[in-house]
């Protein structure tokens, strides 16, 4: 079997965190796995020798000429893109009162902007095939909102809102789109939170606890590799504290 027979995965934010177990989950699948990261030399070299087969791909998301790139990259080495695991993304831990639009500008480059032109690009190629999956990261406060979170969560709704809408025009194309919305996970970046903000947030949490980066990827995984008949739709991991 040559390497264009073999199932492709590009994850976003690839090497940390929920990304890195992304990546993990789905080569344990069986994908080749294309780890994105940037500025995140070490992590995702580390990775790499980790993962069979897996390549990296570095750059900023917000560039609209690295998503280009990417795109060439993509179809220079046999054109195949199955899975699109839209993770990377940056947040913001402040007041609107203290969030000023720069705070506003950065967020919308990466988690929107980014996100939008990257799938715009690579979903032809999975549009040429007549499949595809498009998992798009998210977050609950996309859903609830969170004091202290008025950018960051309203970048989480709009991923939701895309998500919905890229399922209705990409299902002729035999292209599924869903979003995965984690709660309160054991990351880098949910370690931005104060402690009183996090004890509150678990104080909320049926399960009593905080989430794995491994339990959000194992719901990527299967919409990955199953879930042939679930598109449009927003799959919340958070421990029970919101239900959708």
């Amino acid at each position: 079997m040559s390497e264009h027979d073999v199932a492709v995965a590009l994850v976003t934010g690839g090497a940390s965190g929920i990304g890195a177990a992304c990546s993990r989950a789905l080569a344990a699948r069986g994908f080749r796995v294309g780890i994105h990261h940037f500025r995140s030399v070490d992590a995702a070299t580390a990775l790499l020798e980790e993962l069979p087969d897996a390549f990296l791909i570095d750059g900023d998301l917000g560039r609209v000429e690295v998503c280009d790139a990417i795109y060439q990259t993509l179809r220079a080495n046999g054109g195949r893109l199955d899975v699109l695991v839209n993770n990377a993304g940056v947040t913001h831990n402040a007041p609107i009162f203290t969030t000023d639009l720069a705070d506003l500008d950065r967020l919308l480059q990466l988690n929107v902007r980014g996100t939008f032109q990257l799938t715009k690009r690579l979903s032809r190629l999975m549009m040429r095939r007549k499949h595809g999956r498009i998992i798009n990261i998210s977050s609950v406060v996309g859903s609830t909102g969170n004091p202290g979170q008025s950018a960051y969560a309203m970048t989480k709704a709009a991923i939701d809102a895309f998500t919905r809408t890229l399922a209705r025009e990409l299902a002729p194309f035999g292209v599924l789109v869903n979003s995965v919305a984690p709660g309160l996970i054991d990351t880098a970046m949910s370690e931005s939170l104060s402690e009183v903000v996090r004890d509150a947030i678990i104080a909320r949490v049926p399960l009593g606890r905080v989430g794995r980066p491994e339990e959000v990827a194992e719901v990527v995984a299967f919409l990955a590799s199953s879930a042939s008949y679930i598109t449009g739709t927003t799959i919340h991991v958070n421990g029970g504290l919101y239900g959708g």
